[in-house]
């Protein structure tokens, strides 16, 4: 007890300091909002406002987005009565910082050029063995991300779900875990746990050849492990068929990564040839799977979600330096850039664990990494549901969405309650009652005196919740684009996916 004891005063802060945010500032703004007329609860929180003006940032962003043209080519090329394609590389000074080409009049030149060559001479060949090790068993928010992706469901669900496989069937170990190393204690175990997998799915039979329960992978970490470890199926093993639908797929992502931790490598030879066709550069990328390894366990459930999938990997013919192949056909792309995408929750729940990226100081970014963001696994789904549930946010089948109140919320705290440095700063205060370097009560004063302020300052302010925030509560519905004066339009573009 006394060797924790800094400890619980730490907590006893952190939980102090959020309530005196939570009630000072709601009831101040949801004050402010009736003056305004808006009848509803305006909630503020050290972890959910930040969280909001996530949503809020990425709304306006695809509001604000303003498409620009660009053009690429495809070539299709044949070797040895093999065809395979290449991309036309512009050259630099014609393309933007992701090197898309922004000078319409060189792509078609080039597409004319290329077309009347007929043939391209290869300029050089490289192939490199590429080794991928199996990913991690899952943590509660990774799995709420790709279950996000893959099957729809919101990161609540996910968490209920998972925590019925946990308590009620038994079938998978603690979900409300933020790691995603396992113990070597349990190393173990895994023999037990792969045979009761493989007694209970007569579907993991092509799988047991390729198995080596003694295999220990980078998963297996001992100083990585933190109060939890990874979600893991358990021996209690059942015929997974036996489960609703959506148990039965959480379960078997769950397993599938489990499974792949004592599957080899998955390996591939990666080729990437170099071509010169009348002065223009292409290039053709091939990829030829030399070992499946690991994505033979359940290659289904390891599968990008639909509609994200990448195209299909091509293998390239034989290729030598200064050999001729000769060019079947080409394809000049007319594209736009496309907007940010509206977070989903499994997006947002990935923002919120990497809100690091948008803090610019160094020494509070490296706080926010070793504190896991904002919010914890076990809070992030309630913080979600929450902002849903009082009307912050709404759900446009998965994309999510601010409506007209999160705006006006976000514009009017201020900027410190809604900065998600304000948590590393914070942090770095109950490092310090954890050591014992300030009381719980000075934190707690300062935290006041903080709050006092911030109160005193935004109490004579106005808000104003309008109208013209809804449309900025959808905004990936695009407005027509006016033609500049003197200008035709432009005709429509097929549009492609922003790079990067």
């Amino acid at each position: 007890g006394q060797e924790t004891f800094n400890l619980y005063h730490s907590a006893l802060g952190r939980s102090r300091a959020d309530w005196l945010i939570g009630m000072n500032m709601s009831r101040l703004f949801t004050l402010l909002g009736r003056q305004s007329g808006y009848q509803g609860v305006l909630p503020v929180g050290r972890v959910q406002t930040p969280t909001l003006r996530l949503v809020v940032d990425r709304d306006r962003s695809i509001a604000d987005f303003v498409p620009v043209p660009f053009w690429a080519i495809d070539v299709q090329l044949e070797h040895a009565e093999q065809g395979f394609n290449a991309q036309w590389r512009a050259p630099e000074d014609a393309c933007d910082d992701q090197g898309r080409c922004l000078n319409q009049a060189l792509a078609q030149q080039a597409a004319s050029d290329i077309g009347n060559a007929g043939r391209a001479r290869v300029l050089e060949v490289a192939t490199e063995r590429v080794r991928e090790a199996a990913p991690l068993p899952f943590d509660l928010g990774t799995l709420q991300e790709l279950c996000s992706k893959k099957f729809g469901l919101g990161a609540q669900e996910t968490l209920d779900i998972a925590q019925a496989l946990y308590e009620t069937h038994k079938l998978i170990t603690y979900p409300r875990s933020d790691c995603g190393y396992l113990p070597l204690s349990q190393h173990g175990e895994a023999p037990a746990i792969i045979s009761a997998l493989q007694r209970a799915d007569a579907t993991l039979t092509p799988l047991q050849a390729h198995l080596q329960p003694q295999r220990r992978s980078r998963a297996w970490n001992d100083a990585k492990v933190s109060a939890h470890h990874g979600i893991i199926p358990t021996a209690a093993a059942s015929d997974p068929s036996r489960l609703p639908a959506k148990h039965k797929a959480v379960y078997t992502l769950i397993r599938a990564r489990y499974l792949a931790q004592f599957l080899p490598h998955h390996e591939y030879d990666r080729t990437q040839a170099e071509f010169d066709c009348a002065g223009h550069a292409l290039r053709a990328v091939g990829k030829q799977i030399v070992e499946p390894g690991w994505r033979r366990a359940l290659p289904e459930a390891l599968a990008p979600a639909k509609g994200r999938e990448a195209p299909p990997a091509q293998v390239l013919p034989a290729l030598h330096e200064g050999q001729d192949c000769t060019v079947q056909g080409l394809q000049l792309k007319d594209l736009w850039t496309q907007p940010p995408k509206p977070f989903t929750e499994g997006d947002l729940i990935k923002a919120m664990k990497n809100v690091a990226k948008l803090v610019d100081d160094p020494r509070l970014k490296q706080k926010l990494k070793e504190t896991t963001g904002i919010g914890t696994e076990a809070t992030r789904a309630s913080i979600i549901q929450g902002l849903l549930d009082r009307g912050y946010l709404v759900k446009h089948g998965k994309a999510l969405a601010a409506t007209p109140a999160a705006f006006s919320l976000i514009d009017a705290v201020p900027r410190a309650i809604a900065d998600p440095g304000t948590t590393a700063i914070w942090e770095q205060a109950l490092d310090m009652v954890q050591r014992g370097e300030m009381s719980l009560e000075e934190f707690v004063a300062r935290q006041s005196a903080w709050m006092g302020k911030l109160v005193e300052r935004c109490s004579g302010m106005r808000m104003t919740i309008t109208g013209p925030a809804v449309a900025k509560a959808t905004p990936w519905k695009k407005k027509p684009r006016k033609a500049a004066a003197g200008k035709p339009r432009q005709p429509k573009r097929k549009a492609t996916k922003k790079s990067g």
